[in-house]
């Protein structure tokens, strides 16, 4: 199944997040697999998963992070983005959900 990670500090932050964009996702009859991990291990789950992974996006509080996430998500094509503070903090799933399946596009 294709997965949409999102990465914050530590993994609870995006909850709220996770559950609107896998609500907006049901919605548009999208089936990907939604969901939250700690930055620091964003390494560890794309060994695990790469092949699945079609987008990473950053919450605003580890944006710091980008740079490093892109390296290590470059072998495997996978996009790499921040995401809006304003949506991020509103916790509006449907445009951050659009925000990640334009990027997909990128690994398709």
């Amino acid at each position: 199944m294709k997965r949409i990670l999102l990465a914050c500090s530590a993994g609870m932050s995006t909850s709220m997040v996770v559950s609107k964009m896998k609500k907006a996702a049901e919605t548009l009859g999208e089936e990907y697999y939604i969901y939250a991990i700690p930055e620091g291990a964003i390494e560890e789950e794309l060994q695990a998963h790469h092949d699945e992974v079609v987008v990473i996006m950053l919450g605003p509080q580890v944006r710091f992070a980008r740079r490093a996430t892109e390296k290590r998500a470059a072998p495997y094509g996978i996009p790499v983005d921040v995401m809006d503070v304003r949506l991020y903090g509103t916790a509006d799933g449907e445009k951050l959900l659009q925000k990640a399946l334009q990027l997909a596009k990128q690994r398709q």
